[in-house]
Formats: C-alpha cells, sequence, structure tokens
C-alpha cells in the first residue's frame, strides 16, 4: 500500500509583541485546506524562540506555546507574523542572540514568510538582501532605512520572490496565505478555503494598500450593481458607457466614482476579472485556448496569451501545466467560471452563498 504524503509543514515563530490576529491566520487559512479525500493538505505548528512556555501578545493576554525553536527545523514553510516588541531588529536592524540562534535552525531551501512587521525579521537575518518586499505601509520607510539592500514596496499588498513571501499587516496576511495555498494546489482549494472563511478568494498581490486616500462622501449611488452585472457578462464588449448606463450614471460620474469604490479604473477592474476568469478555467477544465479567450472575453487566444503574459510572465499553455499537468486530448466542458470581484464575493458568502 503507497504511503500517504505528510503534510506541508507550517512552523508559525510567535514572538513576544505577536498580534493575535496575525498570529491566527496561518492555522485558519493552512489548517483548512484539504485534499479531494478530505485529508488536510498542511500542518501548522507554533513555536516560540525560547523553551516552551509563555510568550506576550500585543493583546492584554499572553499565549502558551508549547514547541520551542527546534520546530523551526523541521518546518517546510516558515511564516513569522507581525510583533510590536522586535527591539533591537526595529530600532537597529539586528538580530538578538536568541532570535539568532532560533533562525539559524532553519533547513537551506525552507519557504520563508513574514507578515506586516514579520518582515524586518527575515530582513536584519539577510534572508531578504537584493529582493523585493512588502511591509505595512506605516513601517516602510523605517524598514527601508534600516535594510537599503532590500527593495521595498510600500504599496502593495504582498510580494511573492518565489521561496521568499512577505505582506502588508493585517488582511494582506490573509491574501499572502490564501495566495500560498492557491499556488500550491490551485484555485478549487484556495476558493474552498476563502468561503469557510467568509474572505474573498483572491486578492491580486500588486494591488494598493491604498493608502491615506480619502474615504469618498457618502451618497445612495455606487458602481457595484454595474460590477456585478459584468461579472456576468465578462465574454461581451463592455465599453464605458454601457456599464456607466446600468447605474444611470455619465461616464465621467461613473469613472470617478469607480476609482473611488475599487482604487483603480474600469478597464483595468474588468482585465483583471478576465485574467482571474482564465485563471480559474484554465486551473479548472480542459477547455480549448480559443474557448477560455471567448469566455472571459479576450476575443482571441493571442490576446489571452499577451495578458497573461503580462500579468503572470507566462504562457496560457504553461500556466495550465503548471496546475493540470498534460492537457488530455480533445479537451473537455468543466464548471462554470466563478467570478471573482472582492466585494461581491464576500457579500455572497456572508448571505451562505
Amino acid at each position: 500500500m503507497p504511503r500517504t504524503p505528510r503534510p506541508h509543514r507550517v512552523v508559525v515563530l510567535a514572538l513576544d509583541g505577536v498580534l493575535p490576529f496575525e498570529l491566527g491566520i496561518p492555522q485558519r487559512i493552512f489548517g483548512r485546506a484539504k485534499d479531494a479525500s478530505g485529508a488536510p493538505l498542511y500542518e501548522v505548528v507554533t513555536c516560540s524562540a525560547r523553551p516552551p512556555g509563555e510568550v506576550r501578545a500585543e493583546a492584554d493576554f499572553t499565549i502558551l506555546v508549547t514547541h520551542g525553536p527546534e520546530a523551526l527545523a523541521s518546518a517546510d514553510t516558515v511564516l513569522i507574523p507581525a510583533s510590536y516588541e522586535l527591539g533591537p531588529v526595529h530600532e537597529e536592524g539586528r538580530l538578538t542572540p536568541l532570535l539568532a540562534a532560533a533562525l539559524g535552525r532553519i533547513r537551506p531551501g525552507t519557504r520563508l514568510m513574514s507578515i506586516c512587521t514579520g518582515g524586518f525579521v527575515l530582513a536584519a537575518a539577510g534572508l531578504l538582501d537584493g529582493r523585493p518586499a512588502a511591509t505595512h505601509w506605516s513601517s516602510a520607510a523605517r524598514f527601508q532605512r534600516l535594510f537599503p539592500r532590500v527593495a521595498v514596496d510600500a504599496d502593495v499588498l504582498f510580494v511573492d520572490d518565489g521561496d521568499v513571501l512577505t505582506s502588508a499587516g493585517v488582511a494582506a496576511g490573509i491574501d499572502l496565505c490564501l495566495h500560498v495555498v492557491r499556488r500550491d494546489h490551485g484555485a478549487a482549494v484556495a476558493a474552498d478555503v476563502a468561503r469557510h472563511t467568509v474572505v474573498p478568494p483572491y486578492r491580486e498581490g500588486g494591488q494598493a494598500q491604498f493608502i491615506e486616500r480619502p474615504v469618498p462622501a457618502a451618497h445612495g449611488d455606487s458602481t457595484a450593481p454595474a460590477r456585478a452585472w459584468a461579472l456576468e457578462r465578462l465574454h461581451e464588449p463592455l465599453p464605458l458607457h454601457r456599464l456607466a448606463a446600468r447605474v444611470a450614471m455619465s461616464v465621467r460620474t461613473f469613472t470617478r466614482r469607480f476609482r473611488e469604490e475599487t482604487g483603480e479604473s474600469p478597464g483595468a477592474w474588468l482585465t483583471r476579472q478576465r485574467v482571474e476568469q482564465a485563471r480559474y478555467l484554465l486551473e479548472t477544465t480542459a477547455l480549448p485556448m480559443e474557448r477560455v479567450a471567448g469566455t472571459c472575453g479576450f476575443g482571441s487566444a493571442q490576446s489571452l496569451r499577451q495578458h497573461l503574459r503580462a500579468t503572470l510572465g507566462v504562457t496560457p499553455t504553461a500556466y495550465r501545466r503548471t496546475f493540470r499537468g498534460a492537457p488530455p486530448p480533445g479537451g473537455q466542458d468543466g464548471p462554470r467560471p466563478q467570478p471573482v470581484d472582492s466585494a461581491r464575493a464576500a457579500s455572497r458568502q456572508a448571505a451562505g452563498a
């Protein structure tokens, strides 16, 4: 009887001052990921840099951690959540001897992840030198000053640099973990986790953190109905005047309000939705490329290829092969693609859809 592969082991390093919200993200996302038989795909273990015992949280309680730094040696992925008590790491850009010894237990080739200021720890260990990295926008200037060899991007939600992944704060940590589940096991598994967690299934890592953006004045009009309508018609031409007409706005007002509500232009939003629909179809069906392109509104396989290359850096064929292996001859129809607009997905999930 063949042996069942062991789950991928994610070891979360909890440091004094850890933010409880960020500490809980890995278990909630990775711990929920299952294969088709219901078997867990990940094992999540929390450890401290000291022997097992209490770790101070940023809140008014402590956390009892039953694993010490030796757990890091068994990790396939190490994840460091945010902490407000990083001391010399945050102030001087250097590791304490205790933390350096703990990180020294990590095996070469282990995937490394951080949420928010957890990236300071990776940077202080020299693990981000020459790499791009994300952190919370409010910490970006300090991060860059302490670690000039790191290419800090203060605007994005997360950065995937292969074996090292970093994110901005709080909800961006959820986005990062869902991205990793999707990268490891495909869209269907990630969507199942998102559905049970009641969060949007996907937000592009390059999406802005929306820092210091004024909140639009309250009004009864919204572009949301037009977005919902468009998601059901991505295969059709969707010029601006057609979208604006759905909510009885002028094109100028619609464009301005759309950007206020989504942070991007209608054209950029439509392209992103079409790319996401194409990814879903490439991952979950064996439809011919022309059919995928037509269903997503790209018109031709050549247009689909150009958009995926621009967005993901790979061809549709290479992307499909990554998630599905070699496609079966002739192709076959698959399930209807599910729109991924964040606001619409969140509201449907909250309603129990």
